[in-house]
């Protein structure tokens, strides 16, 4: 018996945000394919359904390029990337040295680059060819003192999303969901303890960090039927934004 189930890969979909994608596909009904340089800790899976592992160096051109191509004939097709691999430590400008910010373009820039176009070469020979899901970040809409060179990739990530939606039409659609601050395992890492954690989710309209599932729900949508008119689209996955300073500035005056 043939299986009709859309055959998903996602990026860095061994753990944090990248995991709760995987999820959200997985109780959606699609198989899964995860890959990063490590395998996960413990198994990416929702309801007894697991996610696959396939080890893959993003930033090798090559090896993405057969990736792809062992995935879709293992699979029969490719019907989703969802570029998540990515991230960067924190570092002032001027206090890192070049090789180091070229690293961190070449991770958040280059590796989703290559990954698209092995991926398009898959999908573009497909009757329903295909959906590419960036995932981008508010560092790139604004200054982004400590991450600079993340946010420039960033910057620069949802303008090639644009770009491959106008050249891959009609065969593939190319969005970005532009996530803001986001609770996962590492959390900690960047913005201190639990209080830390609270007083960041404070800052947020909503309330509250972004939950992994909050980005893996709105990646499902992006690659479904229902969002089959959505391309070149930048989705701000943010809780409402950040809070403009001057209005905790003007209200010391009210």
């Amino acid at each position: 018996m043939t299986d009709t189930r859309q055959v998903v890969v996602v990026t860095g979909g061994t753990r944090g945000v990248g995991a709760g994608i995987a999820r959200s596909f997985l109780a959606a009904g699609a198989r899964v394919v995860v890959c990063a340089r490590r395998p996960p800790e413990e198994p990416v899976e929702v309801a007894g359904e697991s996610a696959e592992f396939r080890p893959l160096d993003l930033r090798d051109a090559a090896a993405a390029h057969g990736f792809f191509a062992e995935v879709a004939a293992d699979h029969g097709r490719v019907d989703a990337l969802v570029n998540n691999a990515g991230g960067t430590p924190f570092g002032l400008l001027a206090e890192s040295a070049p090789a180091r910010q070229a690293k961190i373009v070449e991770l958040n820039l280059l590796a989703p680059l290559y990954a698209s176009l092995a991926a398009y070469e898959v999908m573009r020979g497909q009757e329903a060819g295909g959906s590419i899901t960036m995932i981008g970040s508010v560092s790139g809409t604004r200054p982004s003192p400590g991450s600079g060179a993340y946010g420039a990739a960033k910057a620069g990530l949802e303008n090639l999303a644009g770009t491959m939606a106008v050249e891959w039409a009609p065969a593939v659609r190319v969005n970005t969901v532009v996530l803001g601050l986001a609770r996962t395992e590492s959390a900690h890492l960047h913005y201190g303890d639990e209080d830390g954690v609270e007083r960041v989710a404070r800052t947020v309209p909503l309330g509250r960090l972004a939950d992994p599932s909050d980005v893996g729900d709105a990646c499902v949508f992006l690659a479904s039927d229902r969002a089959r008119y959505i391309s070149g689209a930048a989705l701000r996955l943010h809780g409402g934004g950040e809070r403009p300073a001057f209005l905790d500035a003007a209200s010391v005056n009210h």
